[in-house]
């Protein structure tokens, strides 16, 4: 993957944090900064007292448009003020498409921020996630509070799982292992066999990526009945990884939000610069 475009996302609340961090990434390899600025309209009112409302919802949303064209001035004006190139683009969407229009946004980026700045917007971080990674085709990078993630890392770990989701992700990160001084595939109780692994679980993946020129080492991890995003972390951290890649949502959405799973929980609790994709 040559970056040459990162997208940030940010609302009417979000502080510039993650605008900054998306321009330091820039400047380590040369990018372009795209900014989208998107607020997520006020629902209409509806049942009984809907009529008596309307007034109240429209006033609502014409103060939110007002407010989305002074924050993206500002933000105009902060892109312009940095060392790299960069575009703002802004949009007031509906909730129920505020993922579509992220998504479209996406797709002319190579690589989204995913800052904790965004967080403290629950909505529009839910949007940003489930955008980016089903409506995109574009990898995600998720960046813990305190961390300054590094395009250019000499330690990378892999979260393998032989599924479709993490092949992608490691395609979309090849540039990046290539690159690296040490990249470990990190398998947790893999199952031997054609179905899946094949005979010598992550052997297959070490070939692929040593005839690019990676560097390449196997850690195949027990989990001894803890949570597999657990041992990932501390697999991650042991290794003083720079950056992790992943697939994202191997199950469904429904199933990660009822009983939970390895993307929900990074998602939540990255250890480190997390880049996912699907």
């Amino acid at each position: 993957m040559t970056i040459k475009t990162i997208l940030a996302v940010t609302g009417l609340e979000a502080n510039d944090d993650d605008l900054h961090r998306a321009a330091e990434l820039c400047s380590q390899i040369d990018a372009h900064l795209s900014v989208l600025v998107l607020v997520i309209a006020a629902p209409p009112p509806v049942g009984e007292y809907a009529a008596m409302a309307s007034d109240v919802w429209a006033r609502e949303r014409k103060e939110d448009i007002e407010r989305l064209d002074a924050r993206t001035e500002a933000v105009s004006k902060l892109v312009a003020a940095l060392p790299v190139p960069g575009d703002v683009a802004s949009d007031y969407v509906e909730q129920a498409w505020a993922d579509d229009a992220i998504g479209r946004r996406a797709r002319y980026a190579d690589l989204v921020l995913a800052g904790p700045g965004l967080r403290d917007n629950p909505a529009l971080w839910d949007k940003m996630v489930e955008g980016v990674l089903f409506s995109s085709g574009t990898p995600l990078l998720l960046v813990p509070q305190g961390l300054t993630p590094n395009l250019r890392p000499e330690r990378v770990t892999v979260a393998w799982d032989a599924r479709p989701e993490a092949s992608r992700a490691v395609t979309a990160a090849l540039d990046l292992l290539v690159g690296a001084q040490d990249v470990s595939l990190a398998l947790v109780d893999p199952v031997a066999g054609n179905a899946v692994h094949g005979e010598e679980p992550g052997a297959d993946l070490a070939v692929y990526l040593s005839r690019h020129g990676a560097k390449v080492t196997v850690d195949r991890l027990p989990s001894q009945g803890r949570p597999v995003a657990d041992i990932l972390r501390r697999h991650a951290t042991d290794k003083n990884a720079e950056l992790m890649v992943m697939g994202a949502y191997g199950h469904s959405r429904l199933r990660e939000r009822l009983f939970g799973g390895v993307t929900k929980s990074m998602l939540e609790q990255p250890p480190v610069p997390v880049l996912m994709a699907r």
